[in-house]
């Protein structure tokens, strides 16, 4: 680091902050310092698609945050994986590109959020994506940093799977990110002839030469030094050693829905009453700071099969596939090393959704569908000895909300992280009737051929009585938390959607996945980037850029 004084500074290297410090350092008349508390991405468990099995529950890209016991979990505590290096959660995700639901985004304008409608931000989809899934110009884009594909080598259970939808009225729907969510199908990744597309690998790998653009490693924001309604400087620790980054323009947050909130706390942006609980002074009082946190809960049915189609461990499967995988990778990338594991899913509407919204044709799905062509665990193993096929499905817009609250142990680092799963009875009967219509999918004759015994939640849980005790015992995340700095025009509002400036501040703003104000019917990466993108654009039409 030749400087400690910097025009901009971006704390975290995620699926947002890349696109940010891409964008800002475009300009070679400012400096921008990207900074990251995990390390490089150069692993080989980041570059192949599978080698997602050895990254969530890896401290060394993983965050493995521990939540506080859900109380409508049977007091269960559930890990929160979170990315932890260059690329952030982008750079051990499952590669799925989706952008949610067209209604979601105008959701957020009738929240006041102008700006933010469907028809605001598809243009800057199409701007950062490279469609090589021959899908149409009207909803993609080609000319864009972050590629988007077909999966390599898609294993033919998922094709089984896009099939059997048509037994449970799921017709098979050949891009998601189109008119319409609704259907079963392959879905698109972001990758390059079978390696792996992170943020950083998209926005800031190509441009990391630039001279005015530095990028840290192993370094962690431990608060912001604030000076009235302007940050200063942030204070950080490398190796041991605690400094201070000096802010010439502007401080952006992108650390995510976990560590973005614990950053504004701990320099004294929050609920006054809870910060001086803690011995903090308040220096700026916004009660939503680290309130309105939003996941998708998830569950899980699971078969087992007594042929070995599946991607699994066995000895039929060993000189075939285990033993080539390698070889066929790097050579032809083909084989099991080019899976991302949910090659195939879709979004299906439970009894809950029939009626549509007045002015809208339809419904929109509730529930979203990750299809595995492997035998998952029914007894939290990370791994399962033989075949089958595992479907999690999820409910796509919760209501039940949590928090995200700064540990009262001194450090001000560690976070209580309460997602109050379960709090709202609907997210409870929605997830119910989310496992039958997943049991309805996987009973088509379809899978007659490979069919065996369901493992979970077995054949003996019926009613919704039992499923719901089943949920309550097995029900996890499908690690897409938001909300947590939202951007809005109410009370509980962290920063103003015409800037994402932290309210009350001049130059501190927040963008990512955290300023959403209602979670979007799907998985977060894409969404964090168009964030990261728009973000960037309001400070450059600002003229600060220049």
């Amino acid at each position: 680091m030749n400087s400690s004084r910097f025009d901009y500074l971006i704390v975290g290297a995620g699926s947002a902050g890349c696109v940010v410090a891409n964008r800002l350092s475009a300009d070679p008349k400012v400096t921008v310092c990207l900074i990251e508390a995990g390390g490089d991405d150069k692993s080989p468990w980041v570059k192949i698609p599978a080698g997602i099995f050895g990254l969530y529950g890896n401290k060394k890209y993983d965050y493995t945050f521990q939540g506080v016991p859900q109380k409508h979990l049977n007091n269960r505590v559930i890990t929160v994986n979170r990315g932890k290096g260059l690329g952030g959660s982008s750079s051990i995700n499952s590669m799925v590109y989706i952008r949610g639901n067209k209604n979601d985004y105008d959701g957020w304008a009738a929240l006041g959020c102008e700006g933010w409608s469907y028809q605001d931000v598809l243009p800057i989809f199409k701007d950062l994506e490279c469609n090589l899934a021959g899908q149409s110009p009207e909803y993609h884009g080609f000319k864009g940093e972050l590629n988007v594909v077909n999966p390599q080598d898609i294993n033919e259970l998922a094709r089984t799977f896009v099939k059997a939808g048509a037994a449970a009225g799921l017709p098979e729907n050949h891009d998601f990110n189109a008119e319409s969510q609704f259907g079963l199908g392959i879905y698109n990744v972001t990758q390059d002839e079978g390696v792996r597309v992170s943020s950083y690998s998209a926005f800031v790998e190509p441009v990391q030469q630039r001279p005015n653009l530095t990028v840290l490693t192993h370094t962690e924001v431990f608060k912001l030094q604030i000076e009235a309604d302007r940050v200063t400087g942030l204070e950080i620790e490398h190796a041991g050693v605690r400094s201070v980054l000096q802010c010439k323009r502007e401080v952006i947050l992108s650390a995510g829905a976990i560590a973005s909130p614990r950053i504004l706390l701990a320099s004294g942006i929050g609920h006054r009453d809870e910060l001086q609980a803690l011995g903090l002074e308040c220096k700026q009082d916004l009660p939503g700071v680290g309130e309105n946190l939003q996941d998708h809960i998830d569950s899980m049915v699971t078969v087992r099969s007594p042929k070995p189609v599946s991607i699994g461990i066995s000895w039929a499967t060993l000189l075939p596939h285990i033993l080539p995988a390698p070889f066929k990778y790097y050579l032809q990338r083909k084989g099991w090393w080019t899976t991302n594991y949910v090659e195939a899913g879709g979004f299906a509407k439970t009894s809950y959704a029939q009626a549509a919204p007045t002015g809208r044709a339809e419904a929109d799905p509730d529930v979203q569908f990750h299809f595995t062509p492997i035998f998952r665990s029914y007894r939290g193993r990370k791994l399962e000895m033989g075949h089958g096929y595992s479907l999690f499905t999820c409910v796509l817009r919760p209501q039940s909300k949590g928090t995200v609250k700064l540990a009262n142990d001194g450090t001000f680092k560690n976070v209580l992280i309460d997602h109050n799963f379960f709090s709202d009875e609907q997210d409870q009967k929605l997830l119910i009737e989310a496992v039958k219509k997943a049991r309805e999918v996987l009973a088509s004759s379809e899978f007659d051929a490979v069919r065996g015994e369901e493992m979970a939640p077995t054949p003996a849980i019926q009613t919704d009585e039992q499923i719901l005790a089943y949920l309550r015992q097995t029900a996890s995340t499908v690690y897409h938390p938001v909300g947590t700095c939202k951007m809005g025009i109410d009370e509980l509002a962290v920063v103003n959607p015409w800037d994402l400036k932290v309210k009350g501040m001049q130059n501190l703003r927040v963008m990512d996945a955290s300023i959403m104000p209602n979670l979007i019917s799907g998985n977060t990466s894409a969404p964090s980037m168009m964030i990261g993108e728009k973000g960037a654009r309001m400070i450059l039409a600002e003229g600060q850029g220049s």
